[in-house]
């Protein structure tokens, strides 16, 4: 949270209402109502996973995650996941207890060697700050610029994840010109309950939907063109560029029933598919029935996040 000095009565009125994830009061105060709390690395007692952080930059961190394949003695190299939290560009971080639990569950049942990135935030730090973050990070990932990484990571198996942010996060790396040229190593994208939007309604996104999405996304981005038909929020925007520029094998995109977002996910998945041709498809769509967005952070232990992660440690695995 973060606080300036205003006049008196200021602070009490809110300007931009993004709640539960942020508001933002007339004087410059932030409020952020779902902070989460951060927890140290470690060896996780319940995966056996061990964890430690590496800083990036002065503004950015990697929490590294090693399964316990890693210690089997057969020699045999992991993917690497490069992980991408969510949050809206306003909230979250590498280093919270939620996705310290998900990328311990995902390291031990893939099992990969993974890298949570964690990047700046807005509005202290406007978009594109989160996307240079995150690709400086996965420039280092792909370069095995740690000893964990050179020593048990495959470099042909490299695999970006990310939900709700990250998983907008993690499109925009993938048709990065930089990552396109070099992309013999990135096998594969998942995409988790993304984040993309658009200027007209598709499906059945409720209209009462669009001023939070559009408010949202024009805030942390203060240079959209277009507003949500911006590329980097609607990837299926006239004029975005192609989606057979993306620079993976094979993408997974994963929605949610009760989620606004579900929609948004579904027509991405089908324009890769599109984009791609019907004999080189590589794109595979799962949907988790009853559940709302990012439903597995919130109760890692239920039976539909468990679904979830078996399918993206399929993913993975799968040749």
């Amino acid at each position: 949270m973060s606080s300036a000095t205003g006049a008196a009565g200021d602070d009490d009125e809110v300007i931009h209402d993004f709640a539960p994830l942020l508001l933002v009061y007339r004087s410059g105060r932030l409020e952020r109502p779902i902070a989460m709390p951060h927890v140290p690395p470690g060896r996780d007692a319940a995966t056996g996973v061990v964890s430690r952080d590496v800083t990036l930059s002065p503004h950015s961190f990697a929490r590294l995650y090693l399964p316990p394949a890693a210690a089997s003695g057969s020699g045999k190299r992991l993917p690497v996941v490069v992980y991408f939290h969510g949050g809206g560009f306003v909230i979250g971080s590498a280093g919270s207890a939620a996705y310290h639990r998900c990328l311990n569950d995902l390291a031990a049942a893939c099992p990969a060697v993974a890298v949570s990135v964690d990047y700046r935030l807005a509005p202290e730090h406007p978009v594109p700050a989160a996307y240079e973050d995150s690709l400086a990070a996965l420039r280092w990932a792909l370069a095995a610029g740690d000893p964990w990484l050179a020593a048990h990571g495959d470099p042909a198996r490299v695999f970006l994840a990310g939900d709700s942010a990250g998983g907008n996060i993690c499109h925009h790396l993938a048709m990065h010109p930089d990552i396109r040229r070099g992309a013999g190593g990135l096998r594969g994208v998942v995409l988790i309950h993304p984040w993309f939007w658009g200027k007209e309604p598709i499906g059945g996104e409720p209209r009462s939907a669009t001023k939070m999405q559009k408010g949202l996304w024009e805030f942390v981005c203060p240079g959209a063109v277009g507003g949500e038909d911006d590329p980097r929020m609607n990837p299926t925007a006239p004029g975005a560029p192609g989606l057979e520029n993306l620079a993976c094998g094979k993408v997974l995109v994963c929605v949610a029933e009760g989620d606004v977002l579900r929609w948004r996910g579904k027509l991405y998945a089908e324009a890769v598919a599109r984009a791609r041709g019907c004999s080189e498809l590589g794109v595979e769509l799962f949907e988790s029935k009853g559940v709302g967005h990012v439903f597995y952070l919130l109760e890692p232990a239920a039976e539909k996040a468990k679904e979830l992660l078996d399918r993206i440690a399929a993913f993975v695995r799968a040749e």
